[in-house]
């Protein structure tokens, strides 16, 4: 199957894109598109994430779990939304942690595109979801095709963060070989757990130490 991704992505992970779950991915989606069902993030930007950080680039993995849901909000970057949307709310506690962590400024908007150019891959482990209903998508095949771009990550490059916040991010950890990776676990920036161990975990200082103790350039986290 041809896939629109980037080149080095699609290098990596040819043998998913020909297996059955795959597959049925693509059929589902062509159903809800017959079906009338509104998508997000729309179809060219499913792919978002792994088109503006390109597999030979990726520095640290954000794992989220689903894509927005509201009018305009997806962009298929984890936890961000495009310019001229107001920042929901785990967004708006990620940039308070960023603020005492680093000392950045709260950005007037929420898109974290800067963060994907420099080598963060905001990945969701669903890419699509149907408008005004979360996890929709999550049982479709996408959780088995994203296990894949962690595993790949894992085995394939070195010296890699991996943010996992939230239990259910943090179950991914079994993927990650972490003889040669940093794992930095916290609860889920959300309002209803950001208190329990989010502020305050200063994972942004903790990769950028990571990363320039293994000669890797540290990430930009301003976006101004």
């Amino acid at each position: 199957m041809d896939v629109k991704i980037e080149d080095s992505w699609k290098n990596a992970l040819k043998q998913e894109f020909n297996k059955p779950y795959f597959m049925q991915i693509t059929t589902f989606l062509k159903t809800e598109k017959l079906s009338n069902k509104t998508i997000y993030p729309p179809g060219g930007l499913i792919f978002n994430a792994f088109n503006t950080t390109p597999f030979d680039k990726v520095k640290i993995v954000l794992l989220g779990q689903d894509p927005y849901h509201g009018p305009g909000q997806a962009h298929g970057l984890s936890f961000s939304v495009q310019k001229g949307i107001p920042p929901p709310p785990s967004l708006i506690n990620i940039f308070k942690e960023l603020q005492k962590d680093v000392g950045m400024a709260i950005p007037s908007h929420g898109n974290l595109t800067h963060w994907a150019e420099q080598g963060v891959l905001l990945l969701n482990a669903s890419l699509t979801v149907r408008a005004n209903e979360p996890m929709s998508h999550a049982k479709i095949g996408w959780a088995e095709f994203t296990d894949a771009v962690i595993s790949k990550v894992s085995a394939l490059k070195e010296h890699t963060v991996f943010l996992l916040w939230g239990k259910f991010a943090q179950e991914k950890q079994a993927l990650v070989d972490e003889t040669k990776h940093l794992v930095l676990k916290a609860a889920h920036p959300s309002p209803f757990s950001a208190d329990k161990g989010f502020f305050g975990c200063r994972h942004f200082s903790k990769a950028n130490t990571w990363l320039m103790s293994n000669g890797i350039d540290p990430v930009d986290w301003s976006l101004q």
